[in-house]
């Protein structure tokens, strides 16, 4: 998708930009599969799909589910992309049902009383209130000097709610921001905390059709800007001269370019594994436990409550969605690989979703580039984390940028760059 989104961002820019994709379908490794006998192949089941899955053109299955926090840090950038370059034209998003967090062995709704001691009540009113520029806000905290952990310490406040703060609210995947500056955490907080007020049951959005719908949406904007998209085109060679790109060859034809982007599958040469993810893509006839017969949901399984050092995450979405057949759920299970026998650590999220219709496993590498593009012009995008949001998705599109472009994705120009194109309208 980074890729459907740089090009859609680059046309508008200006670029002449041509898109080309091995696979038959849009976004790459995180597309949405559809009918439902794809999935089955692409997972390699054996067999016909059985009747109780409804009709296979009802599905709509995501190889790499995430849900987008409306109003979250690098997020609501991501929404804002989506808004100026007018791809939401082509989405309709719905707000997901519930945010949940697991605490010894059963799930809870965040913010519900149990977790709501008076203790906690007041480290929120200070998140909350707590302003950089005024010191009276800040009750002895230097938001750059005091650790996140002496923070918690401040208020007194259990291992537990610090887990579901750290991990459920601010959303980092391990326990490493306790000892660093306690203002990123802050933020974070906060965020979560508005974007909340602003939706009511949770702070997350995902589209209707899934979210293969969000490359193809960068695909008509980059059209509409004179790029040009073919799919199903092997990719033979990429062609240098003198250490920088300069072309490449498919069908025995050469395209010529001046920066090429691309995920590392194309270039596995110039990117390093950085470690593995297991997903489990679990098809249900039946909401999830404890969830409040929610037909869509977030749960976090914080690292502590599993003894692990990554989280566990699950989201699902359901025909509520158009994704699934009637009365159909799909929940994906995914977690950062650990030991050698990877199904058995996304166990305590597989026991909530009991019982499963059908698994579909994967085991992903996840790279990274070792080239950052300076003087190959290549631009390598990074694989899809466990995560179940698009933060660092949206911190790779913007780092792309900066190193093709020289300088930071500007909002406020793009802006302007589509007035000119729509005219006023397009507000």
């Amino acid at each position: 998708k980074n890729e459907c989104i740089l090009s859609g961002i680059m046309s508008v820019k200006g670029k002449k930009v041509l898109h080309m994709d091995r696979n038959p379908y849009y976004g790459g490794e995180s597309a949405s599969v559809t009918p439902l006998e794809d999935v089955y192949k692409h997972f390699k089941i054996p067999g016909a799909v059985p009747e109780s899955m409804g009709k296979g053109r009802e599905w709509n299955v995501d190889l790499v589910p995430k849900f987008l926090m409306a109003n979250g840090m690098h997020d609501r950038q991501l929404v804002r992309m989506l808004l100026i370059t007018e791809v939401t034209r082509y989405l309709d998003f719905k707000v997901i049902e519930g945010s949940f967090v697991y605490k010894k062995g059963a799930i809870h709704k965040q913010f519900s009383p149990e977790l709501f001691k008076r203790r906690f009540r007041k480290f929120l009113l200070f998140i909350a209130n707590f302003d950089e520029n005024d010191p009276k806000t800040m009750e002895d905290v230097d938001p750059q000097k005091t650790m996140m952990k002496d923070v918690f310490k401040k208020f007194d406040l259990g291992q537990d709610v610090i887990d579901f703060t750290g991990h459920s609210l601010a959303l980092y995947r391990t326990d490493d921001y306790l000892n660093q500056p306690c203002i990123d955490a802050i933020n974070r907080i906060k965020l979560y905390s508005e974007s909340l007020a602003r939706y009511g049951k949770s702070p997350y959005l995902y589209p209707l059709y899934g979210l293969g719908e969000m490359p193809q949406g960068f695909a008509r904007l980059s059209a509409i800007y004179g790029g040009t998209y073919m799919l199903n085109k092997p990719i033979e060679e990429i062609i240098f001269e003198n250490g920088k790109v300069v072309g490449v060859k498919s069908e025995g034809e050469i395209a010529r370019c001046k920066q090429l982007i691309c995920d590392p599958s194309y270039v596995m040469d110039r990117a390093n594994k950085v470690g593995k993810v297991i997903r489990a893509i679990c098809i249900l006839s039946h909401p999830i436990k404890n969830t409040n017969d929610a037909n869509s949901c977030q749960i976090i399984i914080p690292q502590n409550q599993v003894n692990r050092k990554h989280d566990i995450y699950v989201c699902m979405i359901s025909y509520a969605h158009h994704v699934a057949a009637g009365g159909k759920y799909i929940a994906i299970a995914s977690t950062t690989v650990e030991t050698n026998d990877p199904e058995s650590e996304i166990k305590p999220a597989l026991d909530l979703l009991q019982p499963i219709e059908q698994k579909f496993i994967s085991i992903s590498d996840l790279y990274a580039p070792t080239d950052l593009g300076t003087d190959s012009q290549i631009f390598i995008s990074r694989s899809y984390d466990a995560t179940t949001h698009f933060e660092t998705t949206c911190d790779d599109i913007k780092d792309i940028y900066k190193r093709m472009m020289g300088t930071d994705f500007d909002f406020a120009e793009m802006e302007r760059k589509k007035k000119d194109t729509f005219g006023d309208a397009a507000e």
